[in-house]
C-alpha cells in the first residue's frame, strides 16, 4: 500500500504548486492572444502553447491516473510535446498555428486542472506526488523558455517592442577579484545525491577523474566579446570548429544573437544600449568554443564546472529585470547570470536508468548531438538549479540566454 507523506510536506508541495501555476499566469499576463501564439522560429514556442503544454503535463501525468476526464481531449494532440507513448501530436514547427483555443480558453483550461489538482493532493500517493513534483519542476523549465521565446518573438518584429515597462539600465561594475581559480585535480564525486528532487539524467552520483585545471572567476563579457569581434574572431577559419565555421558562413554569422551594430542590443525590454561589463549572452556552442580558443584558453569539462560549484546556493542566482533587459552578473560567480557551455557532451552518467513510462522520454532519448550547460540564467526561476543539473543543447542552439567561462589546464 502507498504511504502518505507528512501532512506539512503535502501543504509545502501545494503551495509550491500554487505558487508555480500563478507565475506562469502573471509571465503571460503583459500579452495579447496574437502575441502569445506567434511562434518566431521552430525551435522556439509560443507563450499559449507553454500555458497549455505544462497544463496538460499535469493533466496527462497525474490527473489522468485519477480516473479525472480530460477538460477536452482534443487538447493532447496539439500541447503534447515529444512523448511517443503519449500518441500522435502536431508538428512542432507547427505550434505557430494553433489560433484555437484562444489564450483565455487555455486560462480555463488551466483552472479546471489547478482545482482538480488542489482537491487531489492530500490523497496521492508517494509516486503520484513525485509526478507532481516532476510537473512543478518541468513547468519551471518552461517558465525559463517563455522568456526566451517572446523575447525571439519580439525581437522578429521590426516594431522592436518592449516585453516589460522600459527603464533606464544603470550599468554593471566589472566583478572584483578577476583572475583564475586553480584546482589539483583528483577523484571527485559528481551527480544529485538520492535524497531530493533531480532530474533522471542528473544521477546516479558518481566518481569521475578531474584532471588539474582552473577556471576563471567569471563569465566572459560584453567588452572581451566585442574585442573577439574587432580582432577577426568571426572571420578566422581556423578558430572554429569544422561544423562551426561551416555554420558561421551558411548563416552569416557576425555577433551574439541579438547584438545590434550601433552598439545597442534587443531584449525584453526592447533596443537597450549594451553593458560592456555585463556577461555576454545568447552565443552557440560553436561561438563559445571559437572564442575560448582565441583567448589561448577551452571550455570547462562538466566535471570541471560541477566540482566548482559544489557548495555554493544556486539559490542566490541574479533574476534578470525584465524593465532593464540587462543581463545581471552572477552573484556567486557561477549561478544565474547566463547558463555556460561546457564542451561535455549530454551523455549518460554511468548506471544511467531513465525513468520508469512514459516521463521517462523526459531527457534520455536526447543524448545524441546536444552538450551540457551548467549553472542556471538570470531567466531561471530561484532555486530550479543546482551543481549537479545539466541543461542541454544543440551546438548551434543561442535564443536561449548562453554564455561562456573559459577554463584552462
Amino acid at each position: 500500500m502507498a504511504t502518505r507523506s507528512d501532512p506539512r510536506e503535502l501543504d509545502n508541495l501545494g503551495q509550491r504548486l500554487a505558487a508555480t501555476r500563478t507565475l506562469t499566469l502573471d509571465l503571460a499576463a503583459p500579452l495579447s492572444d496574437a502575441e502569445a501564439t506567434i511562434q518566431p522560429f521552430p525551435d522556439a514556442s509560443p507563450a499559449k502553447w507553454h500555458l497549455a503544454h505544462t497544463t496538460w503535463f499535469f493533466e496527462a501525468f497525474v490527473l489522468r491516473d485519477l480516473g479525472i476526464a480530460p477538460f477536452d481531449e482534443r487538447f493532447a494532440y496539439l500541447f503534447n510535446s515529444y512523448y511517443e507513448g503519449e500518441g500522435e501530436r502536431i508538428a512542432r514547427d507547427r505550434r505557430g498555428m494553433i489560433g484555437r483555443p484562444s489564450l483565455d480558453e487555455i486560462r480555463d483550461w488551466r483552472t479546471h486542472v489547478d482545482e482538480r489538482l488542489d482537491r487531489a493532493l492530500a490523497s496521492l500517493s508517494d509516486g503520484a506526488r513525485a509526478l507532481v513534483e516532476l510537473g512543478i519542476q518541468h513547468e519551471q523549465q518552461h517558465q525559463e523558455l517563455f522568456l526566451t521565446d517572446i523575447l525571439a518573438t519580439f525581437a522578429a518584429n521590426p516594431l522592436e517592442p518592449a516585453y516589460g515597462p522600459r527603464e533606464e539600465a544603470q550599468l554593471l561594475r566589472s566583478a572584483p577579484h578577476d583572475g583564475w581559480a586553480s584546482h589539483p585535480g583528483g577523484i571527485a564525486m559528481i551527480g544529485a545525491p538520492d535524497e531530493g528532487f533531480a532530474f533522471d539524467c542528473e544521477r546516479p552520483r558518481h566518481r569521475a577523474l578531474v584532471h588539474p585545471h582552473a577556471l576563471f572567476s567569471r563569465p566572459v563579457s560584453n567588452s572581451a566579446w566585442a574585442e573577439f569581434i574587432a580582432d577577426g574572431g568571426y572571420t578566422v577559419a581556423t578558430l572554429w570548429l569544422s561544423e562551426g565555421w561551416d555554420w558561421v558562413r551558411r548563416e552569416c554569422v557576425t555577433r551574439p544573437l541579438y547584438w545590434r551594430k550601433d552598439g545597442t542590443e534587443f531584449t525584453l525590454a526592447g533596443r537597450v544600449t549594451r553593458d560592456p561589463a555585463a556577461p555576454v549572452a545568447h552565443v552557440s556552442f560553436y561561438e563559445a568554443d571559437a572564442y575560448a580558443r582565441w583567448a589561448g584558453a577551452r571550455l570547462p569539462r562538466e566535471e570541471e564546472w560541477e566540482v566548482a560549484a559544489q557548495g555554493n546556493d544556486a539559490s542566490e542566482g541574479q533574476q534578470l529585470d525584465v524593465a532593464t533587459g540587462v543581463v545581471p552578473a552572477p552573484k556567486n560567480g557561477l549561478f544565474g547570470g547566463v547558463w555556460e557551455w561546457t564542451n561535455s557532451a549530454f551523455l549518460a552518467h554511468p548506471g544511467f536508468k531513465p525513468a520508469e513510462g512514459t516521463v521517462g522520454e523526459y531527457n534520455g532519448k536526447f543524448m545524441c548531438g546536444q552538450f551540457v550547460l551548467k549553472g542556471a540564467s538570470c531567466a531561471t526561476p530561484r532555486g530550479h538549479s543546482r551543481a549537479s543539473y545539466r541543461n542541454f543543447f544543440p551546438p548551434a542552439a543561442r535564443w536561449q540566454f548562453t554564455g561562456v567561462r573559459l577554463a584552462r589546464d
